[in-house]
């Protein structure tokens, strides 16, 4: 089974604010990831990871956080371990989630956008 490193909120929120070239996907489907996403999230929902992920994520080496809805939200466990299947060395997995994020305060983008406090 393919191991994908977690990763928490605090140290998430950290690497986003540094803009350290983290990449972040949401592994839900496109109207949930309209409605909200984690700040400059990409959309890669966990069922099309094969077709999409050379599109969207052209370099395996790259850091990339994989999210979903919530602990109980499977989406994200799929996308990450299939990402380091197809040969993705860098996965991690922040599987809280977006309800974690938006209850901790923090900014989201799309139509139902916030700000942090």
């Amino acid at each position: 089974m393919a191991q994908v490193t977690r990763i928490a909120r605090d140290e998430l929120r950290a690497r986003i604010d540094e803009r350290d070239g983290l990449i972040m996907v949401e592994a839900l489907g496109p109207s949930y990831f309209e409605d909200a996403h984690l700040p400059g999230a990409l959309n890669l929902p966990h069922d099309q990871v094969d077709d999409l992920a050379p599109e969207v994520l052209p370099d395996k080496d790259a850091e990339i956080v994989v999210y979903c809805s919530n602990l109980a939200c499977q989406n994200s466990v799929r996308a990450s371990r299939r990402l380091v299947e197809l040969g993705y060395t860098r996965v991690f997995e922040y599987e809280e989630g977006k309800q974690d994020w938006i209850e901790a305060g923090l900014p989201v983008e799309g139509s139902i956008k916030s700000e942090a406090p």
